[in-house]
């Protein structure tokens, strides 16, 4: 059963964050995934709930003039796999999205859900790090723009303030255009199971050269992270299994992996050298490159 003590809906977004002032106590519900299993678990009892379901401008999927990607809050994962502008322009949000849960999961879980949850193995999340996706939050004072990188502050916590609705992610063509992405989920059970490691890679490659590569990690430490010491290393360095080696190597340095029932912290740690290296490979293809032997 579950403890409602009361529950609203909002058709815009503007009347969800008239609402959410008004009542501060509400807790925001989208697809549910997460927000049912925390109140089947009496983590939230007697909870008010404000449903984001029937604002249909926060599904949508499009390129604005300056080729800025927006994607939804509200869309699903199922519809940002099926989107053939994301499949297109930035196939590593699609490789992140079939990877997320079963096909039922899919179809009710929402990329905003999954980045408010604050938690380090969120499908997306090192996928939006090495894009340096950026977030539109909305209250009914206003609305600003936070980097994803800044919106994680610890493990379940992010910087989401009362009041605040998470509207849309956006992704400038600088970040996306021009480069090879891999996206690689390390699972017991693949995607029915919660990542052990999550690995994204997006790089740039000029004739033999690495021009740019950025390295998203989820499970790696308390919270998603990139691996800037490796990512300043390959800047302009030519492409080859040494120096994809090194990479791997350096981007260990980044994390704050721990020991869990799921891994001990030496395993992860050996899955971030090897999983980088061959998201690498992959991506470099990707990237009009020539494949690393």
């Amino acid at each position: 059963m579950y403890d409602i003590k009361g529950y609203y809906d909002a058709e815009t977004v503007s009347e969800a964050a008239a609402l959410l002032a008004e009542k501060p106590q509400l807790k925001l519900i989208a697809g549910g995934t997460d927000v049912l299993i925390k109140m089947h678990g009496g983590q939230w009892e007697g909870v008010e709930l404000l449903s984001l379901r029937k604002i249909k401008s926060m599904e949508e999927i499009r390129i604005e003039d300056d080729g800025t990607i927006i994607i939804g809050a509200m869309a699903t994962f199922s519809k940002i796999y099926h989107n053939p502008i994301l499949k297109e322009e930035i196939p590593i949000i699609t490789e992140a999205a079939v990877s997320m849960g079963g096909p039922q999961i899919r179809n009710m879980a929402t990329i905003g859900g999954n980045v408010c949850n604050g938690v380090t193995s969120a499908d997306s999340a090192s996928s939006l790090f090495a894009l340096n996706a950026q977030l539109k939050l909305v209250s009914k004072s206003g609305e600003r723009i936070v980097p994803i990188r800044e919106f994680y502050l610890g493990p379940g916590k992010v910087a989401l303030n009362s009041g605040e609705i998470l509207t849309e992610l956006r992704i400038a063509r600088e970040d996306y255009q021009g480069f090879g992405g891999q996206y690689i989920k390390f699972a017991m059970r693949e995607a029915m199971d919660i990542a052990t490691l999550g690995v994204a890679v997006v790089c740039k490659v000029q004739n033999k050269y690495f021009e740019e590569v950025r390295i998203g990690l989820g499970v790696a430490g308390p919270t998603p992270l990139r691996c800037l010491e490796a990512e300043e290393f390959a800047r302009g360095k030519e492409i080859s299994s040494e120096t994809l080696a090194e990479i791997g190597k350096l981007a260990i340095k980044s994390t704050k992996a721990r020991t869990s029932w799921r891994a001990s912290k030496e395993y992860r740690e050996h899955l971030v050298e090897e999983l980088t290296q061959r998201a690498l490979r992959v991506a470099v293809v990707n990237a009009g490159g020539v494949e690393v032997v």
